[in-house]
């Protein structure tokens, strides 16, 4: 029983298959199973993924498909967690979002699937994010990285604004920034203050480490 709930949750990420993570995640609460080995499963079958997009073999649906389906079901997991007291081991907290005035996802999601792969807890606040709720969520999820998308030259000012809303309530010095999207760049990173940027999202994953000393 248990070997096959492990497996059904390992196979319903990798061909993203929401009814089966679901179903799968239900069982480990109904028969006790233990939930900290479901994430293991499934943060490993996610990284499987992001290799296969990383050497040219998979393509975007199947990244973005993948980090969906495990999004399904880790509200289930953590409230089993919770009712233990136990926690899973984290490589660090993170806040991902895109920009106010800005709807794009796609490049968010991504980012935020490399970032459960990796083994970070992820807080994805959405698109078309005020910096007050940027600044909130930090606040509300106790974040060391907050990582910010902006497709638009239109709206990557709103960066700036987050980061100087980070500063007047007095935590920019607890999390670090990292942003970008196809309207940032080094030289703008550097001009609002960022912690860091890369041009592509496994850069951006792998820097964000880095930064927060892991």
């Amino acid at each position: 029983m248990d070997k096959g709930v492990y497996e059904d949750l390992r196979r319903a990420i990798l061909e993203y298959d929401d009814e089966l993570a679901v179903n799968a995640a239900n069982k480990v609460v109904e028969n006790k199973l233990d939930a900290l080995k479901a994430f293991d499963v499934m943060t490993e079958a996610i990284r499987q993924v992001g290799d296969g997009f990383g050497r040219g073999e998979l393509y975007l649906p199947e990244l973005i498909g993948a980090g969906e389906t495990m999004s399904k079901v880790l509200s289930i997991l953590e409230e089993v967690l919770k009712k233990s007291g136990r926690r899973r081991q984290s490589t660090g907290v993170v806040v991902v979002g895109t920009v106010y005035g800005d709807i794009h996802s796609i490049g968010k999601s991504i980012v935020a699937s490399l970032f459960v792969a990796e083994g970070f807890e992820v807080h994805d606040v959405g698109v078309n994010v005020s910096p007050e709720k940027f600044v909130q969520a930090v606040k509300e999820y106790n974040a060391n990285l907050l990582a910010m998308s902006a497709l638009l030259t239109v709206t990557a000012r709103e960066q700036k604004k987050v980061i100087e809303l980070l500063k007047k309530d007095g935590i920019r010095n607890r999390v670090k920034v990292i942003v970008g999207g196809a309207a940032i760049s080094q030289e703008f990173a550097d001009s609002i203050g960022a912690d860091g940027y890369d041009s592509t999202a496994f850069g951006g994953v792998k820097m964000a480490r880095r930064l927060i000393g892991k």
